[in-house]
């Protein structure tokens, strides 16, 4: 068995990777490094059965020799900023590269693909927990918008193609490697000031966190059990947590006294900025049913995380976010 993983030197990517050799799947990593890190791979780096190439997922030419007798496509390459930036960037890099890398597939005649994608396809769900056939699918960021043209592209060369694919639908996914997101975030100002932290939004905004190791495990049984067509599949906890809570737990686990928490108020309702999805709470029971179940509920994983980017503060391997002090 060999795969594909593209952005596999990125914090997801780079797990996923490390889960398939253990496995015993060899691995060829397609990754920029525009967000990914090298380093991220030390742990595998000596192998014999990895093979990292530097390139982008919208390089035809780099793909199609990328997929050399390839079996699986892990496809988690993207611009991963949620906020409103460039819609360009998220056309190119998410909308483009899907694209390019199933026209490759299609002339390498390789089938199978595994998608990370992204809760914010729901946009504002008004079933919570909310369930994979829960619709209209209206999403109100563009990186969402983007995420969701992606599972459509697939869906559809399942149909034409004869394809088999997953899309995987992750809540928000801590961990070690992780360089963005709102723990890492909170650590990062109370280096720079731990009298006040400064949270974006009304504090009740609620969502589902996972632990990256649970995520992985989720998306190694969605490939093992995948069927024919295409299927979309929840990636979260049992629960969702809301953002008063997350800087409390931050806050305990820097052992920090007497912090002045301030909530700026927020856009259009409290979000914490435009794009921002509320709340978001997953059902996972459709991905239970093949055998999965996290490890870890939302607390769990935002305190193991703060957990490591304090230990990482210690080490002087963190550095204060600008602007804070």
């Amino acid at each position: 068995m060999r795969a594909l993983v593209t952005g596999g030197a990125g914090f997801i990517g780079s797990h996923l990777v490390e889960r398939l050799l253990r496995e015993g799947v060899e691995v060829v990593v397609l990754d920029n490094f525009s967000s990914g890190r090298l380093d991220n791979l030390a742990s595998v780096s000596g192998s014999p059965m990895l093979k990292v190439i530097k390139g982008d997922v919208r390089d035809y030419k780099a793909v199609r020799e990328a997929l050399r007798q390839v079996d699986v496509v892990f496809h988690l390459a993207a611009n991963p900023e949620v906020r409103v930036g460039d819609p360009h960037e998220h056309f190119e890099h998410n909308i483009k590269a899907t694209f390019t890398l199933l026209e490759a597939m299609r002339n390498e005649g390789v089938k199978d693909i595994v998608f990370a994608s992204s809760s914010t396809v729901y946009g504002e769900a008004s079933t919570l927990p909310t369930p994979e056939d829960y619709g209209p699918l209206k999403p109100i960021s563009v990186y969402g918008a983007s995420k969701l043209a992606c599972e459509a592209l697939i869906s559809s060369y399942t149909h034409t193609y004869e394809f088999r694919g997953v899309a995987l639908r992750y809540a928000n996914v801590v961990g070690p490697r992780s360089r963005r997101g709102v723990v890492y975030d909170f650590v990062r100002k109370l280096l720079a000031n731990p009298r006040r932290l400064v949270v974006l939004g009304d504090g009740t905004q609620t969502k589902s966190y996972i632990w990256v190791e649970d995520a992985v495990e989720a998306t190694v049984t969605a490939w093992r059990k995948m069927g024919e067509g295409f299927e979309a599949y929840n990636v979260g906890s049992i629960d969702a947590i809301p953002v008063s809570r997350i800087a409390e737990i931050v806050i305990e686990e820097g052992g920090l006294k007497g912090v002045e928490i301030h909530y700026t108020g927020g856009v259009k309702g409290g979000r914490g900025w435009i794009g921002d999805v509320k709340k978001m709470h997953l059902s996972i029971e459709k991905l239970a049913k093949l055998g999965w179940r996290p490890k870890y509920n939302s607390e769990d994983a935002v305190r193991m995380a703060a957990r490591h980017y304090w230990r990482l503060a210690r080490e002087g391997l963190l550095e204060p976010m600008p602007g804070e002090g």
